[in-house]
């Protein structure tokens, strides 16, 4: 008796036996939409948050064609340190609580909702100013392979700012 892949041969040979590939988002819209979408799906990320007192928590949610998800959490006081995504743009969307994010124009205060959208090369720090522990989402892409940290460089104001060269949003 012959197995259905002696009949029809390895199904992955012949392409058009495969599933198609899922749609994956193509603009930064698209890649904020998404993490708006897995952000009002609370069932799926809110069991995995764990908080850390010693360092930022953070699980690679999940990856796609050309992209990555992290959730992060951080609690108060704690901070990314001055730094860019390599060749990644990004979408940064908090969940829960509050972060600032320092760029060169000054502190930004994110609540729950807010997003950042950031190109190649975009410099900031992102900081757990606030009283509460935070939750956030990161959308990478392509993928975070690379993560440079800078000196700080603070102003008279105590106000983080970009390098020369780095246009403030």
């Amino acid at each position: 008796m012959n197995s259905d892949v002696q009949i029809a041969g390895d199904p992955l040979a012949i392409p058009h036996l495969l599933p198609p590939v899922p749609a994956h988002p193509a603009t930064v819209a698209g890649f904020a939409g998404l993490a708006r979408s897995i952000a009002a799906d609370r069932a799926t990320w809110a069991p995995l948050v764990r908080y850390d007192a010693t360092t930022r928590w953070y699980h690679r949610l999940r990856t796609g064609p050309g992209y990555e998800v992290w959730l992060l959490s951080w609690v108060p006081g704690q901070g990314s340190g001055r730094h860019d995504h390599g060749a990644s743009s990004g979408v940064l969307t908090v969940l829960e609580g509050e972060l600032t994010e320092h760029v060169g124009g000054g502190p930004r205060r994110l609540t729950a909702g807010a997003q950042r959208v950031f190109a190649p090369g975009y410099v900031h720090e992102v900081v757990n100013d606030a009283l509460t522990p935070a939750v956030s989402l990161h959308v990478y892409f392509p993928g975070l392979t690379n993560m440079p940290m800078h000196p700080s460089q603070a102003t008279d104001s105590g106000a983080v700012t970009a390098p020369p060269g780095i246009p403030a949003p």
